[in-house]
């Protein structure tokens, strides 16, 4: 039986790889692994447990693209470090975790994972183009992210996501129902009643403001209930009465929020995804001896070798 496809919040998984394994982890002349290691870790839990037998990693070409924060400035403005000069932004990113990425994409390419981004776009947007445009198997979005829950859905093809925000042991597996059931949101369109509802309730460590005085539950019952953030400004503009006055009142005050706040919020499915290669799980590695040689020059030892032994060929 044909396995899903894995699309993997590259970003999200290597984040948490730094932040939940010591930074005592390092290479010969000192450069600290720990996020390439456990990265590595993951792919090899990923193709174990999940069974894919497709695999792409996908990346921020642009982590703050600007037609976003053309929308709304505060858009992750919080994380800034340095403002592009007629450029992208400089994410504000831990000295020891910047010079591992490139070590990622180097043990990507030589085991022979395809690696997706799109120019101007986050992951979440690739993530989001590969999962809508799949008409052959089930997805899995693997993230430590709660962002991608929007993708969630039956029709045409199952997507769920895996998320991995306790750690790979504490994993939880979400679809539809389990999307409904955790937020209050309505089973056939979980997906997109949960953007909806995120963008009415903000979210601080995305720079999104939400509506004064609007927490989660108020506004997945406001979502449940008029089926969409479009129909619930819609009917709070024209008094509805089913709109308590208090609540018209502050979506009149957040009305330039909510007039940009979807677009921000909802993944770009549009997005123009470039591909490395083909998505087909490697049954080997593409370059053994480039596997060897990273192996011991940034003592990955143990993790390519679990990695090794998870391939399908091994």
């Amino acid at each position: 039986m044909t396995g899903p496809l894995a699309l993997l919040d590259s970003a999200s998984l290597y984040f948490r790889s730094f932040y939940a394994l010591p930074d005592s982890m390092t290479a010969p002349d000192g450069t600290p692994v720990n996020a390439v290691r456990g990265f590595t870790d993951t792919i090899a839990r990923i193709l174990t447990d999940r069974r894919p037998s497709r695999l792409v990693a996908c990346l921020d070409a642009d982590w703050r693209p600007k037609f976003r924060t053309d929308l709304l400035p505060s858009y992750k403005a919080h994380r800034v470090a340095e403002a592009g000069d007629g450029g992208a932004d400089v994410e504000e990113v831990p000295d020891t975790l910047t010079p591992q990425v490139p070590i990622i994409l180097d043990v990507l390419e030589a085991f022979g994972f395809a690696v997706a981004e799109a120019a101007g776009y986050e992951a979440d947007d690739v993530i989001g183009a590969l999962a809508t445009r799949e008409k052959d198997a089930p997805v899995e979005v693997i993230t430590g992210d709660r962002d991608l829950f929007q993708l969630v859905r039956e029709e045409p093809t199952p997507t769920s996501v895996v998320y991995v925000g306790k750690g790979w042991a504490k994993a939880e597996v979400l679809g539809q129902r389990e999307i409904a059931e955790k937020y209050g949101v309505p089973v056939d369109h979980a997906g997109p009643a949960y953007a909806d509802m995120a963008a009415l309730r903000g979210d601080p460590s995305d720079g999104l403001p939400g509506v004064a005085g609007i927490g989660e539950k108020t506004a997945a019952k406001l979502i449940t209930q008029f089926g969409s953030l479009e129909e619930l400004v819609a009917a709070s503009s024209a008094g509805d009465s089913r709109v308590p006055l208090k609540t018209r009142l502050r979506l009149s005050d957040a009305a330039d929020y909510l007039a940009v706040a979807p677009t921000v919020v909802r993944v770009a499915v549009d997005a123009p995804v470039e591909q490395s290669g083909p998505d087909a799980v490697p049954a080997a590695p593409a370059d053994p001896e480039r596997v060897a040689e990273l192996a011991e020059r940034w003592n990955l030892g143990r993790s390519v070798e679990r990695l090794l032994a998870a391939l399908p060929g091994a």
